[in-house]
């Protein structure tokens, strides 16, 4: 599932909470063949027919908004689904041979329902300070709250009584196979929309390369952390683009209190031993996704004999993409940064298939 697919339309969920009008919420819930869309792609729709974001890149939109708008009048969740096998599917442009199916509600944040809303404001939380989370929302029937979340620790938020505990499991299943769709729970089925923690670009160096790569990566969504002991690289108003971080220290200081896991992507940039090396060594520790480090063959030859002395394996030492990035011949700042942002999505898209 790609991850910005709720995010692309955070901002205007928070918006148009706050100013009270009801609006629907709209998701992809199952697709078949060549969908246009992945399961947990989502779209909103206002009573006065605003609309954000996607379930179908344009094919279906004008069928779910009209969806969306019974929805709001009637109150009643709906699920529908679209594929060329049918007249409707042909009718609204659904011609690429999938099919998709939608779930459509009245948006949880201005539900009737008070512990809809409690359940979507502590998504909302945990999506704010990039903590991961599953929110089940079940499809049929309505006898119970129609939402849980789950985290990935197994704690929930939201009470389906006896079925809470096949519950959480179903939702840390759908977040172990980073995978949001349908799932099953005590005969009733649940749809797991698994809202994963955002990539983490995690940069040692804050140098010219660094400005550039942080401007790509925040239009990647991706949460990034420069780190350089040197303050007059370390300096806030270098960056066109701030970092989500940014740290005049050394990298052992600050990487003993982060999270590195298989959603971060590690880049040396620094061409300075002293500084890149004590991070490598902690990211050869770690599960981490991507490591990349900056230099020329001979100066990734005498890291490899200087990480080996340090009793590195070779298989460990194998991890380390370098030099950086995708080969396309880029000479300056930039096109050094497009290189090895081009290298990370390919890395994470090659996880994911």
């Amino acid at each position: 599932m790609d991850q910005r697919a709720m995010r692309d339309i955070w901002h205007e969920m928070g918006e148009w909470t706050s100013a009270g009008r009801p609006f629907a919420l709209a998701r992809v819930i199952e697709t078949w063949g060549s969908a246009p869309r992945a399961a947990g792609s989502g779209m909103i729709v206002g009573d006065d027919l605003r609309v954000a974001g996607s379930v179908s890149g344009g094919c279906i939109e004008g069928a779910v908004i009209e969806e969306a708008q019974a929805v709001l009048s009637f109150g009643s969740p709906k699920r529908v689904t679209y594929g060329v096998d049918d007249e409707t599917a042909w009718s609204v442009g659904l011609s690429c041979g999938g099919e998709v199916s939608v779930f459509v509600e009245t948006h949880p944040a201005v539900s009737e329902d008070a512990g809809a809303r409690a359940v979507w404001a502590q998504l909302h939380s945990r999506l704010e300070a990039n903590r991961p989370a599953v929110l089940l929302t079940r499809l049929e029937p309505r006898d119970l709250p129609p939402h849980l979340l789950v985290s990935p620790d197994g704690l929930a938020v939201g009470d389906w009584g006896e079925q809470t505990e096949g519950a959480v499991a179903a939702a840390l299943e759908a977040y172990g196979q980073r995978t949001s769709g349908l799932k099953e729970v005590a005969g009733t089925p649940v749809f797991a929309h698994v809202f994963p923690r955002k990539d983490q670009l995690l940069i040692v160096g804050a140098g010219h390369i660094s400005v550039a790569l942080v401007r790509y990566a925040q239009v990647l969504d991706l949460e990034t952390i420069v780190i350089d002991p040197r303050q007059v690289f370390a300096a806030p108003e270098r960056f066109a683009v701030a970092p989500t971080q940014l740290h005049a220290k050394w990298p052992q200081e600050v990487l003993a209190d982060l999270d590195l896991n298989e959603d971060t992507y590690t880049v040396l940039l620094t061409h300075d031993p002293k500084i890149d090396d004590p991070a490598l060594q902690i990211f050869l520790r770690a599960p981490v996704a991507y490591i990349g480090a900056l230099g020329g063959r001979k100066t990734q030859a005498a890291r490899r004999e200087r990480l080996r002395a340090e009793g590195f394996s070779d298989e460990d030492i194998g991890r380390i993409r370098g030099p950086v990035g995708l080969d396309i011949g880029a000479e300056t700042a930039a096109e050094i940064a497009l290189s090895i942002v081009g290298e990370v999505v390919e890395i994470k898209r090659s996880r994911s298939r």
